[in-house]
Formats: C-alpha cells, structure tokens, sequence
C-alpha cells in the first residue's frame, strides 16, 4: 500500500519561483544611463555611448518583462502602482532609449518605441493626476518628464525624415509638458530640496528635458518666422531656469549632504545628464557655440556621478543577497 493510501498527507507542492519585487522608480536608471549615452553620443564618444546604451536597452527589456509578470500575476499591485508618479518613468525611459536608437539610425525601432510609449502615456497620465496629493515629493515632475520624453523622440524622428505630423505633435506635447511642469510646480514641497532622497531633482530635470525638447524642435526645419524665434526664445528660457534649479539643489546637497544609496538616487541622475545634453542640444540649435564646453564638463560630472549611484546598487544588492 503506497503511503498516499495509508492516510499520509501528500507531499506540497513546490512553490512557485516569485518574480522579483521592482519598484516603478527603477525605470529611472534606463532614463539617467540612456541620456548619458546620448550626451557622449553628441560629443563624439561612440564607444561610451555604445556600451551606455547596451545598459540601458538591457535594463529596459528586463524591467519590461518584470511590470508585465506583475501585471500578469499581481493586478492589484500593479493598479497601486500604476497611481503613483514613478510609473511614468515607463513612458520616460521609453522615450530616453527610443531617441538614443534614432541618433543611431534605428528609426524602425525607435519608432515602435514611440508608439509603446504613446499607447501607456495617456493611461498613467491619468492614473497619476487622478491621486495627485499636496505637497508632492519631486516624483510629481514626472508628468512633466514622461509628456516631453515623447516630444523630445517624435521631433528627432521627425528631424530624420521629415515627418511633418511628427513634428506637429511634438510642439503639443512640448506645450502641454510646459503647463503641466507649472501644476507639479505649485504641488511641489520644497522642503525636499534639503531632505528629499533624491527625486527631488527631477524640479529641473523637467525643466532640462523640456528644453531638449524645444531645442529640437528649434533645429526643426519645420518652422521659421516668429514660430521659430519663439521656439528659440522659449528654450533658452527653459534652459536659463533649468541652471538655476541645478545650483540650487548643488547647493543644497553641500549644505545637506545624503550620501545613502536609495534607488531614488536615479533620478538625480537624469537630470544631471539631461541638463549636460539639453545645453549640447541647444549649443546647436540656437547657434551657440559656448554652450558646447559647458555641456561637456557638465556631461562628465553626470558620467562621475553615475557611476556613484552604480556602485551604491551594487553595494546595496550585495548587502541584500547577504541576508
């Protein structure tokens, strides 16, 4: 008689394997490390750029197949998640790593991740704004960051080919990001600038990507006479406050310093590299050649820190796998 007949419990079954827990803010390291890889790709540091990029493409599909997983196997959390502003670095990194494949000549795919992006985009927009509370952590800038991520990526593909209604949609996207950078701003706690862990940054990431944005759209082919002039002007606008959110929040990491790793840490990062391209960006665009050397030093200090926040993960997945 087998031991099931006897009466004996049978043996339980295995559990099944968990898929890791990522929180959304982890998006964050493919839009610091794709925008970085932008900026040494504007300088002419290919071979950087190539090896950023892979990080980030590799990041990219890895945090992917962990959302969907989640959305498969926990819908709840993934709803719960979905609300709050650090989903929209989906949208965000999307766009970051869509540009990068543009700059590289692969339209094909940078278009596909265009339209991902377009597709999510209006979903979490509203999710986010729905559950907007006051004051908001520098996470609320993201509605800001992920509308001008797709005015940033349709105006480049719309430089590469002449894509008219691309770059039509670009200068909405661009303009809505402006208005909704003004309804994160009066949300904004600003205490966070000396106690925030370091999303509080993103205040003048989403004044850099913004006037990436309207670099691009500047370089445009698309538009001239007062249009043009405008683009022009409000750019430089974007990029003037963007350099005085960055002293401000130096200056405060000086006065207050956070040396701690939290996986928040990333999105100080974006800014720092998306501040260094938005001036290479506009350098160009605006014809101002003295931008260039500034953008650079400033490429190289988000380069340092970066690898910072790198080594921080790993001690930190370290010290996890420990215990």
């Amino acid at each position: 008689m087998s031991t099931t007949e006897r009466g004996a419990a049978p043996a339980p079954a295995a559990a099944a394997p968990r898929w890791p827990a990522v929180p959304p803010a982890a998006g964050a390291i493919v839009m610091a490390t794709g925008i970085i890889s932008v900026g040494f790709h504007l300088i002419g540091d290919d071979t950087l750029s190539a090896v950023l990029l892979a990080v980030a493409a590799a990041v990219w599909v890895w945090l992917a197949a962990t959302f969907a997983a989640t959305l498969l196997r926990d819908r709840a959390r993934w709803q719960a998640q979905a609300a709050n502003p650090p989903a929209l670095t989906a949208v965000a990194a999307t766009c970051v790593l869509g540009t990068r494949l543009s700059l590289s000549g692969h339209r094909t795919m940078a278009q596909a991740l265009l339209v991902v992006a377009v597709a999510v985009w209006p979903w979490l927009l509203v999710s986010v704004l729905r559950h907007w509370k006051r004051p908001a952590p520098g996470g609320a800038f993201l509605v800001c960051v992920a509308t001008q991520g797709l005015a940033v990526l349709a105006a480049t593909l719309s430089l590469a080919d002449g894509t008219v209604w691309l770059g039509r949609a670009a200068v909405i996207a661009f303009c809505l990001g402006v208005f909704l950078y003004g309804e994160a701003l009066a949300r904004f706690d600003f205490r966070q600038v000396l106690t925030g862990s370091g999303d509080h940054w993103i205040a003048a990431g989403a004044l850099a990507i913004s006037a990436l944005a309207g670099s691009k759209l500047t370089a445009s082919p698309l538009w001239s006479g007062g249009t043009h002039t405008t683009l022009k002007i409000a750019t430089l606008v974007l990029l003037s406050l963007d350099f005085a959110w960055y002293a401000v929040l130096a200056v405060c990491e000086i006065l207050r310093p956070r040396p701690r790793y939290d996986i928040r840490r990333w999105s100080t990062v974006f800014p720092l590299g998306m501040t260094a391209v938005a001036t290479l960006s506009t350098s160009a665009a605006a014809d101002l050649p003295g931008l260039h050397g500034l953008g650079t030093v400033l490429l190289w200090i988000a380069g340092a820190v970066w690898l910072l926040v790198l080594l921080g993960l790993g001690r930190s997945l370290t010290a996890a796998a420990q215990h």
